[in-house]
Parts: C-alpha cells; structure tokens; sequence
C-alpha cells in the first residue's frame, strides 16, 4: 500500500508555491479595514508587481513526515537546498535523507517532484489566489507579534485537487499572505479522510517567504501522518530594483490597476 497515495502531497505543494507570489515588500501606513474585494486587488497588484523584483534566491528545507498506523509506524527527514530563478526555473540538491524508503520515495521525492510540476503555466493558474478559482469573504482583523492581518475565507469555485478551502491571513500593510489554514476542495486519493494545513510566511530582509509548513492527514484504517517543512537560510542572489513602486504624497505605494496584472506570476 502507497501510503496516503501518491497524490496525497501534490495539492500542498500547489498552494505552498502558488503563494510564493507573496513575496511583499513593506507597503507604507496601515490601511483601515477594506472590503474583502478591495484587499483581493491590493494583493494581487502587489504581488504581480512585487514579485518582479524578485529574480533568484537561495534556501535550505528541512523536511519531515511521521506516520502512526497500519501496518506500524514510520518516519523519515530530509534536508534540501534549494534554488529558484525567475519565471520558472526551480532545482533542489538533496543534502541528506534518512528513515522510511517508502516516506522517502512516495511522500518526500514526490513533493519535490511536484512542486516542478508546477511550474507550468496551466498548473499555476488552475491553483492560484484569485477571483478566478476563489470566492472571498472578510472575516475581521488579528492583530499578530508581526503586525496587524486581514483575516479572509476563501471558498474554491470548483472541486479541484488544485484549490483549497479555509482562512488566509493578509497582511495589512503590505498584502502579502501571512498564513494559510485550510484543506483540499477535493480528497486527492482514496486513502485519505480529511487533510488540515497550516503554513505561515516570514519576512526575510525585504521578502515575505515561506517560513514554515504542517499538514496533518488522517488516513483511512485509522492512521495519521504529519509533515512539517521547515525554511531557513535565505539569500536573494537577483533583486530588479528598478521595479520599486513610485508613492503618493502620503508615503504609500502607488498600486497598478488590480485588472491589468495577472496573480501569482511566480
């Protein structure tokens, strides 16, 4: 038995990179409480536009799965460096694996396997953040140790294996994605009952990047698996700063029209 199937993880590492476009810059002066329409279009502008800055860079993943059930337990680590140039370009170097073949083979390779799958335009548009595959909705304000968020639903338009149903959390001044709770649209395989997320992004320097992710899966036949993803060592190699945004009187960024960008260019 395949545990969890081998399309348990794939629908994660869509969202986890589709959001990679989240890579915001410090936007100016906390703005007052929008509607969820108008804080949709502030992301997506910004994304578009912030995400040409961001040319290339480095980073290190710590890896790990932990599964509890029939026919016993399992566990396995692995440590990976990663490198990604813009538009699409993205390659991994396995430092060190250890633990379970079968976690390692069918859950750890197989992320890594589909996160370059989706790098291809069709995939990225079929699972990015956007009016075209989510409905919105706000659901108030939190005020976190980072600074204050936006707290939205975020309801997939379709059943697809791409998409994902939950919280986001955007953060107020530079409308970047903060922190994602969620599951599936749609159960990827069989063998699971139910699948929870919850990914959190960190401002690195000048960047919001992915900083850490767990999953918890519950397994039909009574199992449970968790993956944690763990993020570190950060270093922009390529920044385009000309594309810095010109500002108003104010101080705050100048947005681009939010209708003629597209979302998650990354």
């Amino acid at each position: 038995m395949r545990l969890g199937g081998s399309a348990a993880p794939v629908w994660m590492v869509l969202v986890w990179v589709g959001l990679l476009a989240g890579v915001i810059q410090a936007e100016g002066p906390v703005s007052p409480v929008e509607s969820a329409d108008r804080i949709v279009q502030n992301m997506i502008a910004a994304n578009a536009r912030r995400s040409e800055q961001l040319r290339s860079f480095t980073g290190k993943r710590s890896y790990r799965v932990d599964y509890h059930g029939f026919p016993g337990a399992r566990d396995a680590e692995m440590e990976v460096e990663t490198t990604f140039v813009s538009p699409a370009q993205k390659t991994f170097k396995i430092v060190s694996q250890s633990g379970s073949k079968l976690l390692i083979n069918h859950v750890l390779m197989k992320l890594l396997e589909s996160e370059k799958e989706y790098l291809q335009e069709s995939t990225r548009r079929a699972s990015e953040l956007s009016p075209r595959n989510y409905k919105f909705a706000f659901l108030g304000t939190d005020h976190t140790p980072e600074g204050d968020c936006y707290v939205l639903s975020v309801t997939p338009l379709e059943k697809s294996t791409f998409l994902y149903r939950g919280k986001i959390w955007v953060d107020a001044r530079d409308y970047a994605v903060t922190r994602i709770e969620g599951e599936p649209a749609k159960n990827p395989s069989i063998w699971i009952s139910h699948t929870e997320i919850d990914h959190r992004y960190k401002k690195f320097g000048e960047f919001w990047l992915p900083d850490r992710n767990e999953s918890v899966t519950q397994v039909r036949l009574g199992g449970k698996a968790v993956l944690t993803i763990d993020y570190s060592d950060y270093r922009i190699t390529t920044a385009n700063r000309s594309a810095t945004p010109a500002r108003g009187d104010d101080g705050a960024p100048i947005l681009p029209p939010p209708n003629s960008v597209t979302a998650d260019p990354h």
